[in-house]
């Protein structure tokens, strides 16, 4: 478990009223790596039993702002973290708790550098979900931003 988990989820789930809805749980949390679980609940089923299409989606939006948070929580005083767009494909039928593993598809150091350089960067959070069994059942990509306070 990361130095950071307590704090990045427990952060969360005080903010992001979706993230005490859906009871998410956080596994991991780093710079590099974060790992949320949704825990099976019959309340947010689909027609067929699996966890909803937008539970889902919430949960790899929250495991991408976690990893946000996380490498770029030292940033916090002179810039915004937005979500400019995303996109999911679902791949299989997920059944049962599923969880998101988020990775940052750019070195942090290279956002912060244009975050110095008075830009407003962009950059990519790849996130798959996966069913207990390890089968992939979406994939998502997430892209944010650092928005610079005035």
């Amino acid at each position: 478990m990361s130095e950071t988990l307590p704090q990045i989820g427990d952060l969360m789930s005080a903010t992001v009223p979706m993230v005490r809805t859906l009871s998410l749980e956080f596994a991991e949390t780093t710079p590099e790596r974060a790992v949320v679980r949704l825990p099976d609940q019959t309340d947010y089923h689909n027609h067929v039993a699996g966890p909803h299409a937008g539970a889902m989606f919430t949960l790899a939006e929250t495991a991408s702002g976690a990893i946000v948070l996380s490498a770029f929580g030292d940033q916090l005083s002179r810039a915004v973290p937005l979500a400019v767009r995303a996109e999911i494909e679902y791949k299989k039928l997920a059944m049962g708790p599923v969880v998101a593993t988020a990775e940052l598809g750019r070195p942090a150091a290279e956002v912060v550098a244009e975050l110095d350089e008075g830009k407003r960067p962009e950059f990519p959070v790849k996130v798959t979900i996966t069913r207990e069994d390890g089968a992939v059942t979406g994939e998502m990509s997430i892209t944010w931003t650092l928005r610079p306070n005035a």
